[in-house]
């Protein structure tokens, strides 16, 4: 059991030393400790704390991911964020979103929230230009 704790303890600070958890919070850490307390009390013979332990730290890895999904941008919002008609290549697509996202870049003074939005109508424009291609054919 010892060397595998030191397996473990060096892969997670390796993963951490080259950036590799950077999306990792303090509460998914919590959530992994809880995990792996509830699987040693299932394999020591308690079976319902055990997986009590485990159901809810699983539960909130599924809360947490699901929170961090862009929320959806009807389409019609996206093509005016991004100045393209409906008629629009994706090559016209990325363009507008080039230009939009290199005024509104965190990075040269625009805002975070705002270049979200641009992401995710290129994004959302993107995909409906997949759906129409996929029933076209």
């Amino acid at each position: 059991m010892g060397p595998i704790v030191l397996l473990v303890a060096g892969a997670l600070i390796w993963a951490w030393w080259s950036g590799k958890l950077k999306g990792v919070t303090q509460d998914d850490m919590i959530a992994a400790l809880v995990f792996l307390l509830g699987f040693v009390m299932l394999t020591r013979g308690k079976l319902l704390p055990g997986a009590a332990l485990m159901a809810a730290s699983l539960l909130w890895a599924a809360y947490r991911r699901r929170k961090l999904e862009p929320a959806p941008m009807p389409v019609e919002d996206a093509r005016r964020l991004l100045g393209v008609g409906a008629d629009a290549t994706l090559e016209e697509i990325r363009a507008a979103h080039r230009r939009l996202i290199a005024r509104v870049h965190p990075d040269i003074g625009g805002s975070q929230e705002l270049a979200n939005r641009v992401n995710i109508a290129r994004d959302t424009l993107v995909a409906e230009m997949n759906r129409r291609t996929r029933r076209a054919s």
